[in-house]
């Protein structure tokens, strides 16, 4: 330590000291002695030595520290220790604080621990203020840190930092966050269980007509996966009109049929009654979160099932007791009850229940109310692309007046 004092001797002009003090680091990185590199930090890190010393040297320690140069562990004991040591001081050190937490988070993420790797990139300040940040550079942090909390299932944390991406996205030059983007909300969307928003997300991803973006290239295999994922979400979702429209959507794109749920598919949108054996293979095939049980000790799967089933049903009958329609879709008579309830109160199932005889009767719409309703859902899907198109040349617009102003005076006076 009396080696490492003398080099911030005051006599000599703030120069030589930085060039000494990276001689010295140099040396030590040689080896690498862990134990002096921590001694090393503690005394760079004092307030006996100049800040813009300090600030100088740490930035070559962090870049320094890297795994060809460190163990995995020696990167994390060293890392976590100067992060400790600059604590007091970190807005004098912000940017050099960044940099050890980048690299730390690289090393959670090679040995997947995805949620310690996510909270040390969230520590990176990136509104402070002390640092003048392009959003891009924010937008891929927030988008990696969301996609970091995915892979543990943190779907509510994922879902902060993708909200905070989305208030910059607008901005961002590089397309590839654009996609990314897309492809994180389209997940948190599947993660929280919002299925039939989040199968509208995958389709789109799937329709894809440019398939490069900045650097990144989307493959054909890329583009089946967002396929199955939007079948699968559908499939996954409430029964009701919406969902019947995004199946029937999926079921008319030829390209579902090489996909191995086409069956499924098939059924849930022609509404036929589901197989054990066909709910069983289906089930092999999705994703933990997609698996979980709801309140009342079913899953998502089961729900999804009987509430089709209760649908298929529907076009079968003309009405049914609630023990044969248990035994139909092997449920108990209470719960075959209160799922027929819950639907006909959220009016995703049409018809009434006969309390005193136990027996739910189906209403059927007449052919041309059906068309009439396919007819509305039409033109309201008409409108809704129109307003789009709007917006988008609005927007389109609006940033040519803004970069070249020269142009709006032009159109304005006609010459």
């Amino acid at each position: 330590m009396a080696d490492l004092s003398s080099l911030a001797d005051p006599s000599l002009d703030q120069k030589t000291r930085i060039d000494r003090y990276k001689q010295a680091l140099s040396q030590l990185l040689g080896s690498p002695d862990v134990s002096g590199l921590k001694a090393f930090v503690e005394h760079v890190a004092s307030e006996s030595v100049a800040l813009v010393v300090s600030r100088q040297v740490l930035s070559d320690f962090a870049a320094a520290l890297a795994p060809d140069k460190f163990s995995a562990d020696q990167l994390k004991e060293l890392g976590l220790f100067v992060l400790e040591r600059i604590g007091a001081r970190l807005s004098s050190f912000e940017e050099q604080a960044s940099t050890i937490r980048e690299r730390l988070a690289a090393v959670y993420e090679q040995e997947e621990e995805w949620t310690l790797a996510a909270k040390m990139l969230a520590a990176i300040p990136l509104d402070s203020g002390i640092r003048v940040l392009e959003d891009d550079y924010k937008i891929d942090k927030y988008i990696h840190i969301a996609m970091l909390f995915l892979q543990d299932e943190e779907s509510v944390s994922a879902e902060t930092y993708i909200n905070r991406a989305s208030l910059l996205i607008s901005d961002a030059t590089d397309g590839t966050l654009r996609l990314k983007h897309k492809v994180c909300y389209a997940r948190i969307l599947d993660s929280k269980r919002k299925f039939l928003e989040a199968a509208t997300r995958y389709y789109q991803l799937s329709q894809l007509a440019q398939r490069t973006f900045g650097t990144m290239q989307v493959s054909d295999e890329e583009v089946v996966t967002a396929l199955r994922m939007a079948t699968t979400c559908a499939i996954l979702a409430p029964a009701g009109p919406q969902r019947s429209r995004m199946l029937g959507t999926l079921y008319k794109d030829e390209r579902t049929q090489s996909l191995s749920h086409y069956s499924v598919l098939e059924k849930m949108y022609m509404e036929r009654l589901l197989r054990p054996a066909e709910v069983t293979a289906f089930a092999s095939s999705l994703a933990t979160h997609q698996k979980a049980t709801l309140e009342d000790g079913s899953t998502v799967l089961d729900r999804a099932v009987i509430e089709h089933n209760m649908l298929a049903a529907s076009r079968l009958y003309a009405n049914i007791t609630f023990e044969q329609l248990g035994a139909l879709l092997g449920i108990d008579a209470a719960k075959a009850e209160r799922v027929a309830a819950s639907m006909l109160m959220e009016k995703r199932l049409q018809g009434s229940i006969d309390q005193p005889e136990l027996r739910l009767h189906f209403e059927h719409l007449p052919a041309s109310a059906d068309a009439d309703s396919e007819s509305a859902d039409a033109l309201h899907a008409f409108d809704a692309q129109i307003e789009n198109i709007c917006r988008s040349v609005e927007a389109v617009a609006n940033s040519i007046a803004a970069k070249h102003p020269e142009l709006v005076v032009v159109a304005a006076t006609g010459a």
